[in-house]
């Protein structure tokens, strides 16, 4: 049970409703807890995100043949922000570009209702653009509009459940070896593609990974579960060229 409940925002957009709601969560003596549904499909607790954020921790953690580099790192997906502002706690990460696709979540980051809002829209490295992260991986182009040429260091994705579970089916083509080899002519040589997932490690697209990149593996991130009194799992798949 669950009290102080407060539907933030809710919007009408192309791929359905959605909504931001607080509530102060009974069972967790209170704590204040963030959702966010698409109709009525949740998308993202702000209780569960430790494997948003280890997203961008495994993933720059690979880039150690870039010391002295100042990073160019790029989003797909926003959410509440965890794996945009744990990317910007890394001081190598000199630019940070995050594409969603839906105009609202953006909207809640400039207008300060979500938690990451201020230390991710006030750091001057960060780009919020409003766009479909698939089609610009999908085009020749890459996903700084004012820079087309540029090629990034990381590519972080965090837009549907998994490889397998889609929130639009049309998003299916991004996980083919075609449209992965594709977002792979976007990095840096020896940059890295990281994924995010919230169904154990698939094997089947483990090697649809490795055909397309130069190395792929899997991580398999463990995190308290406070309904349960266990532990819960989501995978963070990385990848290099």
């Amino acid at each position: 049970m669950s009290t102080d409940f407060k539907e933030l925002d809710y919007q009408e957009t192309p791929l359905g409703a959605i909504s931001l709601r607080r509530r102060a969560e009974v069972r967790l003596g209170g704590k204040i807890v963030y959702e966010v549904k698409l109709d009525d499909e949740f998308l993202m607790s702000s209780l569960f995100t430790e494997a948003e954020v280890q997203l961008a921790t495994l993933a720059l953690a690979e880039l150690s043949s870039f010391e002295g580099t100042a990073l160019d790192v790029v989003v797909g997906g926003l959410g509440l922000g965890y794996t945009a502002v744990a990317a910007l706690a890394d001081a190598s990460v000199g630019s940070l570009v995050v594409v969603e696709v839906m105009a609202p979540v953006i909207d809640w980051h400039r207008r300060g209702i979500v938690p990451n809002a201020d230390a991710l829209c006030s750091d001057p490295r960060t780009t919020l653009l409003h766009g479909d992260f698939f089609a610009m991986a999908a085009a020749d182009e890459g996903f700084d509009p004012a820079d087309p040429d540029k090629k990034s260091h990381a590519i972080l994705l965090d837009i549907d459940h998994s490889p397998s579970h889609w929130l639009n089916p049309q998003n299916s083509s991004a996980y083919t070896v075609s449209a992965l080899a594709k977002m792979a002519e976007k990095l840096h040589p020896g940059g890295v593609f990281g994924l995010w997932s919230n169904d154990p490690p698939e094997p089947a697209f483990e090697r649809v990974m490795g055909d397309a990149f130069a190395s792929a593996h899997s991580h398999v991130v463990t995190f308290a579960n406070p309904y349960t009194r266990g532990e819960s799992a989501n995978t963070v798949y990385i990848a290099r060229t």
